[in-house]
């Protein structure tokens, strides 16, 4: 249901030329014994739960996503929700915080042809580049004809806040904290979810209103 959501939002025009791809936290009862206690590195604070890896575009529309047993994700299901966002359509830009900053993703997306965007960290290496975004030092692999403009990619990394509110919209749509106890139904509450959230979004459409209201008005 939750891709076929998705193909609709993108036949309306839904999706535009940037996506951003972050992960939350899904915050469960104390009563699911499938659940555990989870590090949440933004807050610096522990909770009880799960995660959830989504990307996103245009006005808060969610075209991929994996349910994870924790906010912090591995790098696996990056690649996973990424090859997903892709196999949508294809963007130019494709946005994430420092997590994202690995050489697969950033090799995957130039590869595909798709500009990937993220700060560059320079954990475990004694000799940091003088770079801001890794891509800076991968597009040299990739093309030498192409040059990318440090004030371009600061305003496309700006947008990542796109993500943000995707997820805080969602979370209105019932993603926040799951009732459900057990992995298998916590994951159904949280792709319903995702689906009440596109389903806002293409009936707002439909009605000639904001899109990326988080509400139908009667």
């Amino acid at each position: 249901m939750f891709d076929h959501l998705v193909e609709q939002a993108a036949r309306r025009g839904l999706l535009d030329l940037t996506y951003c791809i972050d992960s939350t936290d899904v915050r469960a009862m104390p009563a699911d014994q499938d659940a555990s206690k989870c590090y949440d590195p933004t807050d610096e604070e522990y909770y009880y739960g799960y995660g959830c890896t989504i990307v996103s575009t245009g006005q808060k529309i969610p075209i991929a996503a994996e349910f994870t047993e924790s906010k912090q994700a591995p790098e696996e299901t990056a690649m996973r929700v990424t090859r997903d966002a892709l196999a949508v359509a294809k963007p130019i830009w494709m946005v994430g915080d420092s997590a994202y900053d690995t050489l697969d993703w950033h090799d995957h997306l130039l590869a595909a042809g798709v500009v990937p965007v993220a700060p560059y960290n320079a954990r475990n290496t004694d000799d940091p580049k003088d770079i801001e975004y890794r891509v800076e030092d991968r597009i040299e692999e990739h093309s030498e004809d192409v040059q990318l403009k440090q004030l371009t990619l600061d305003e496309t990394y700006n947008r990542r806040t796109g993500v943000e509110r995707t997820n805080e919209s969602v979370k209105d749509c019932g993603l926040g904290r799951t009732h459900a106890r057990g992995r298998v139904h916590a994951r159904a509450q949280v792709f319903l979810a995702l689906c009440l959230r596109l389903v806002v979004a293409i009936t707002n459409y439909e009605r000639g209103d904001n899109p990326g209201s988080t509400i139908i008005t009667v």
